[in-house]
């Protein structure tokens, strides 16, 4: 079921992955009118440069124009999603994430993604807001772990998923469960060092997820944008899903 599964892990695409979507219909067909997606991005601005770049290495295409027309809205200054929700102190971010997404459709995008797992959180209310699709991240990303055939999974996220429960209840709709790292602040400085440019220290990773390995995960999930960066050099021997290359292939198949 889709490359993102057969490889066990939702890795950057490849040439390879670029034939096999082409060849088993996973994309529309070359030359076929795409239609717009707008993208609520600045949570950060190096992790919306991710997904756009992931996007264009999937898709198959032999001209620009063949490729999926997106309007990206980078705004960097929403505010912190930390700060609001774990910190208890921040500004709330959903009315600037409703204006984002107005702006898009207003543009005449034809659905929404927005890749940062914690501004999930405020994903009713944003669909609320709109008379146009948000392509759901978290919902799309359980389903396709749930139809892996596991149940345990090792969330390698911000410590903001686990305090309001970003991932619960699709979690509980497909027969999932959850394994944090005991230490939240972990977790969080790696974060923190990737928005301020710091490249993460591996040992410290690796602390991590050998944690979640012993802890019963049979998966990792990377359900935090800033950690994609560097989804492709994970030290773990336990399939991963990132959650950038699920939202990656629903943008695709949609346009």
């Amino acid at each position: 079921m889709r490359d993102l599964i057969k490889a066990s892990s939702a890795r950057s695409a490849t040439k390879g992955d670029k034939m096999m979507r082409q060849d088993n219909n996973n994309a529309r067909k070359i030359g076929k009118e795409r239609r717009s997606i707008g993208i609520i991005g600045g949570m950060g601005p190096e992790a919306t440069a991710l997904l756009f770049q992931r996007i264009i290495a999937a898709t198959p295409a032999r001209d620009d124009s063949e490729h999926i027309p997106l309007l990206i809205d980078n705004d960097s200054r929403i505010p912190s999603r930390i700060a609001h929700l774990i910190e208890g102190i921040g500004e709330d971010p959903a009315p600037y994430l409703c204006q984002m997404a107005q702006r898009l459709e207003a543009a005449n995008c034809a659905a929404l993604a927005m890749p940062c797992n914690t501004a999930h959180h405020y994903a009713q209310t944003i669909q609320a807001s709109i008379g146009i699709p948000l392509l759901n991240m978290v919902q799309q990303t359980s389903a396709i772990l749930g139809a892996m055939g596991v149940t345990r999974v090792g969330m390698f996220t911000s410590p903001a998923l686990k305090k309001v429960g970003v991932y619960e209840k699709s979690f509980t709709a497909h027969g999932l469960n959850s394994i944090f790292p005991a230490n939240d602040e972990t977790t969080l400085n790696l974060i923190r060092g990737i928005k301020a440019g710091q490249k993460p220290n591996t040992k410290t990773m690796a602390i991590v997820l050998d944690e979640l390995a012993q802890a019963g995960s049979e998966v990792i999930l990377v359900g935090c944008s800033e950690l994609s960066l560097y989804s492709d050099s994970l030290p773990t021997t336990l399939p991963c899903i990132d959650s950038i290359d699920v939202l990656r292939d629903s943008i695709i198949d949609f346009a």
